[in-house]
């Protein structure tokens, strides 16, 4: 097999994340997450097994679809209590020298302007370890508290490509690659003549400039995209250099990906562009019937009513008001819900069925077996898919990625497809070995000032600099 598999692991800060309920199994971490310590040391395990990066999602408000209210999240610690994720990127960093750092954002509730200073500093003091997972944020408890209606869906992705596109003129064009000096025989920090207003005017966003922080190691962070909606497919294909994805078989999986790569063709990127990463939980342990055993005693500690919490607010739906036993049809039919449709391929699926289903590792699938059997089932999804590598959501913490890097990760680089080392360089550079910033064919590119854009190679648009 010629193609490098690769894992990123898919946390958040919170008690319970994909699993909902295992943070009452023997042993596990989760109520730690207050703590560095707690972070720390699953950075440390993360980087023995040469992980690409820890993935760190977040969402704005509370789940509070099921039954009307946040009770039953709050009750089942549902993805809340959740605290900020980008405040993780520093104790990450200290203890780790490659572990990328991927950090959920949503591009609704927070100015630009604003948090292209926080991605700046975080690359700065991770010194370029830096990745944005860029979300439009979907629950409505969050537009309540924020003050901020929440729009229609495809309008929300029309305002993420116009904050995009800020963060891109700060970032990227704002300050020349020459423009600090740190010359202290003539008192000169930053040349002003190479620091320029990016005179942002748009239908959402006024933004003069110029940006607030000099250039960081890879100036845009590496930029993260998981939209499964045609406008987000369509986001992703524009503008995302790793792409995270959800389903639950095989084939809806390589149909993702299809859909993905045409529309990417479409803006004149080609598939290597991007790296595609598809949800997946793995419980492996020294042989099969270990693992079979430990994946028995999860099951025991799952929390259907946590699963049917994250479900309905993943789909808008209150899925307290159908019962166990109601087909998955039935539901579709009723509420319209894209998110289902990806669970076609089981059509005698009840309701109990996908609450099972979600209660370990969510809208992906869940692999059981020793590392030879795990390694064959994992190869086997890139061989029918082509995805590029998995973004392993934990059942317990940090049992679950111990084990991978413990029983999995030897088997995987046995076999010559896993890493044995990481590469030198930033998140960039590591992922894609063509330097530390993006590529000169990605839209925010054209932002970059001229003086700079002339030394890099391929088409260039003009920035809108004076």
């Amino acid at each position: 097999m010629s193609r490098r598999l690769r894992f990123n692991a898919f946390e958040m800060n919170c008690v319970a994340h994909q699993s909902p309920g295992l943070w009452t199994f023997p042993g596990d971490r989760a109520r730690q997450y207050k703590d560095i310590g707690y972070w720390t040391d699953l950075a440390l395990i993360l980087e023995e097994g040469r992980f690409d990066g820890i993935f760190i999602a977040d969402v704005i408000g509370s789940y509070d679809v099921y039954g009307g209210s946040n009770g039953a999240a709050l009750r089942e610690a549902a993805q809340v209590p959740v605290n900020d994720p980008l405040q993780l990127a520093v104790p990450i960093s200290m203890v780790t020298e490659h572990l990328g750092i991927g950090i959920t954002a949503s591009t609704s509730y927070e100015h630009p302007y604003l948090f292209a200073r926080r991605l700046s500093t975080a690359d700065h003091l991770t010194k370029g370890r830096i990745g944005w997972n860029i979300v439009t944020s979907y629950l409505e408890s969050g537009a309540r508290n924020t003050g901020i209606p929440l729009r229609p869906h495809d309008d929300r992705y029309e305002v993420a490509a116009e904050y995009l596109e800020v963060i891109g003129k700060l970032l990227e064009g704002s300050w020349e690659e020459d423009a600090v000096l740190a010359d202290p025989a003539r008192r000169i920090y930053a040349d002003p003549a190479k620091v320029h207003p990016i005179r942002h005017k748009g239908r959402c966003f006024d933004v003069p400039g110029p940006h607030l922080c000099e250039p960081s190691p890879q100036r845009s962070p590496v930029l993260y995209q998981a939209g499964a909606s045609r406008a987000g497919i369509g986001f992703a294909a524009k503008h995302a250099e790793c792409v995270f994805v959800s389903t639950p078989t095989q084939a809806a999986l390589a149909r993702y990906i299809t859909a993905l790569s045409e529309a990417a063709a479409a803006q004149g990127r080609q598939r290597h562009d991007f790296l595609v990463y598809a949800l997946a939980t793995v419980i492996v342990e020294e042989t099969d019937a270990k693992a079979q055993a430990l994946y028995q005693h999860c099951l025991d500690h799952v929390s259907t009513e946590g699963a049917l919490v994250l479900l309905s607010g993943w789909t808008g739906a209150d899925l307290s008001a159908y019962a166990p036993g109601d087909p998955l049809a039935k539901i579709r039919a009723e509420s319209g819900l894209s998110m289902l449709e990806r669970f076609a391929d089981q059509r005698d699926w009840s309701l109990a069925d996908l609450a099972r289903w979600a209660g370990i590792g969510g809208a992906g699938p869940v692999i059981v077996g020793g590392p030879e059997t795990v390694a064959d089932q994992l190869e086997a999804w890139q061989e029918t898919t082509g995805v590029d590598g998995f973004n392993l959501a934990r059942v317990t913490a940090h049992q679950t990625f111990a084990n991978v890097t413990g029983y999995l990760v030897p088997e995987l680089q046995r076999r010559g497809i896993y890493p044995r080392d990481y590469a030198p360089g930033t998140l960039r550079q590591k992922l894609f070995g063509q330097g530390d910033r993006l590529r000169a064919s990605h839209p925010a590119a054209r932002f970059r000032h001229p003086a700079a854009m002339a030394e890099a190679p391929g088409p260039h648009l003009v920035p809108p600099f004076s």
